[in-house]
């Protein structure tokens, strides 16, 4: 088994590991991150498995952002959000902690004191399941 198939990111999209869905096509999984930022933080995975940008393929690169745009319009809604935050890390040196591709959409609040990197503490299960209905509601 290779390191991409091996991490939290191949298992979750393969079905092996629970999360909260929020969207899901041929290419691409979208999740709830299970160590948000700020509640509503998103994660978005392509299902070819690539280590960071520098491995994503041509093709999932240029249907990341349509999607990143979509997730980043639902966030911002779903959560009442002022701003959202879209980034990705690439390599350890850049805060990269899972070598899988994920592109984090993190809503932000007016003066919500979100220090990404640091989880945000307190979320209940019954909360998580709230953001993920309403953020499935935004898609359609």
């Amino acid at each position: 088994m290779n390191e991409l198939t091996n991490t939290i990111f191949y298992k979750i999209i393969q079905g092996e590991l629970p999360c909260y869905k929020i969207y899901e096509d041929e290419k691409f999984l979208v999740i709830l991150d299970k160590f948000p930022s700020s509640l509503g933080h998103c994660l978005i995975m392509p299902k070819t498995p690539s280590r960071n940008i520098f491995d994503l393929d041509e093709v999932s690169a240029g249907e990341l952002y349509p999607l990143a745009k979509r997730m980043a319009v639902a966030v911002k809604s779903a959560v009442d959000a002022d701003g959202v935050h879209v980034l990705q890390n690439n390599e350890a040196e850049a805060d990269q902690t899972v070598f899988y591709f994920h592109l984090h959409v993190v809503p932000r609040h007016k003066n919500d004191g979100v220090r990404l990197g640091k989880p945000l503490s307190g979320i209940s299960d019954e909360q998580m399941e709230k953001v993920a209905q309403a953020l499935r509601k935004e898609l359609g």
